[in-house]
């Protein structure tokens, strides 16, 4: 065997000692991603508002709503009022359950609606009807209810809103106009719960999975006034060009209710709303304080760049990807150790065939623009656990990513960031979270700080 010159021996030791510095630094991105999660968790978040309430002058309380945090939140509300729940139903994706013994959790489709949505929406409005005067209806809202609470309105049927979603998730919409329409064949969204419910108190306590917290928007607003109308919604699929490819019974309830055929969904002043109170329980800027807080207790200097980022998944990473590149070039914004934060959630355009998330793509595009960047970590993940159609809630790279698996410009063409960095060992694996509050996504640009938290 040839033995090692010092000038090779030499780059061997760069070389490892490049890979400890990013696994270092891969470490403390996952812990502060896991703090983030910490403060999202809605079980605490619930118990604590409902700590401060009295319920004693209800003669019944139902307990009612939908979400992935459906859970959690209901398991808070057991614990807190037990055997003063009368009845209890949730909408849950699958897999998102917890052993109950007051509140049904039903399980069912997510993000495309399915026919247990529907059934178990039934049953919910049903029990949102039989609430009197003197009775309470408790509204647990989370990421996911949009799709978790389907009902449709004639002549919409459950395959047509599954069309209609598709077409709005492929094309690019964000989550505001999603809802916008959603809102426009639904029975249930867009204030309709708390039509139904009316003239029962209503408390809806909600997980915000939507940027700007917007009450009306939020699991599509169910007990929330609704700004939105059949205008706005028609001039969505206008807007991508849908108009003639969702469903003729989609685009002809949208017609009768803009020759005023049909009645609007409920505005701020009508009287349904009286008795309604609307609480955000959690939310993105929750977590992503509580993220920066870590980062800052294990020695980065940090930078929260907004909770309001939305846009095109490709575009908002290459942007991520260039302040971290200034700041190995310059020490701007922030000198390295650097932490640079963000929440929202951005959406994909897809081009491709292939599996995978707006966090794992994110991750992914991120990559291709760190190659050969040393002491430079991303990671970007859904506070849920599961991102896109994937049992991942994101990925994480470095700046050898690249050299690791080359071939990333095309599965990012593919849109198939989950076989990337399935081959990689470089998703992140957390299972449900039980919570929701969109994504989180860490950029470190070291080397890492010595001190360990």
């Amino acid at each position: 065997m040839t033995p090692k010159t010092p000038s090779t021996l030499s780059s061997a030791s760069r070389s490892s000692s490049g890979r400890s510095h990013e696994a270092a630094l891969r470490r403390h991105a996952r812990a502060i991603f896991q703090s983030a999660l910490r403060a999202a968790d809605p079980f605490s978040a619930v118990e604590r508002r409902l700590r401060s309430a009295d319920f004693s002058h209800f003669r019944h309380i139902y307990v009612l709503g939908a979400g992935k945090a459906g859970a959690s939140m209901a398991r808070a509300v057991e614990r807190v009022l037990g055997r003063r729940i009368t009845a209890g139903l949730l909408n849950v994706k699958y897999g998102h359950v917890s052993p109950l013994r007051h509140i049904e959790l039903n399980e069912c489709g997510h993000p495309v609606p399915d026919a247990a949505g529907v059934s178990g929406a039934e049953r919910i409005a049903a029990l949102a009807s039989q609430a009197g005067n003197d009775d309470l209806v408790l509204c647990l809202i989370s990421g996911g209810a949009s799709a978790l609470l389907p009902l449709p309105a004639g002549p919409v049927i459950l395959e047509e809103k599954q069309a209609t979603t598709r077409l709005l998730l492929a094309c690019g919409a964000n989550i505001h106009e999603i809802n916008a329409v959603r809102k426009h064949i639904s029975r249930i969204k867009g204030g309709q719960l708390a039509r139904l419910a009316h003239p029962a108190a209503v408390r809806s306590l909600l997980l915000s999975d939507v940027i700007g917290d917007n009450l009306d928007v939020i699991g599509s607003g169910p007990t929330a006034p609704d700004a939105s109308t059949f205008r706005s919604a028609w001039d969505i699929l206008a807007k991508y060009d849908l108009c003639e490819r969702v469903p003729a019974s989609v685009r002809a309830r949208l017609e009768q209710g803009l020759r005023g055929e049909i009645p609007e969904t409920p505005k701020p002043a009508d009287p349904v709303f009286t008795r309604v109170r609307n609480h955000v329980v959690g939310s993105n800027r929750l977590a992503v304080d509580a993220a920066a807080a870590r980062a800052r207790e294990r020695g980065f200097r940090t930078l929260v760049l907004s909770t309001f980022i939305e846009g095109e998944t490709r575009d908002v990473a290459r942007m991520h990807a260039a302040i971290a590149r200034e700041i190995c070039s310059s020490g701007r914004p922030l000198k390295p150790p650097a932490c640079l934060i963000s929440g929202g959630e951005t959406t994909v355009t897809l081009r491709g065939s292939g599996l995978g998330g707006r966090n794992q793509e994110f991750v992914l595009a991120a990559a291709i623009d760190i190659a050969g960047l040393p002491d430079v970590v991303v990671l970007s993940a859904g506070t849920d656990g599961t991102d896109g159609p994937t049992d991942a809630a994101g990925a994480i790279a470095d700046g050898r990513t690249l050299a690791r698996r080359p071939e990333a410009p095309a599965f990012l063409a593919a849109n198939d960031s989950y076989h990337y960095f399935q081959s990689l060992g470089d998703l992140i694996l957390t299972g449900p979270t039980h919570t929701n509050v969109m994504d989180v996504r860490i950029v470190l640009v070291g080397p890492a700080p010595a001190r360990r938290a």
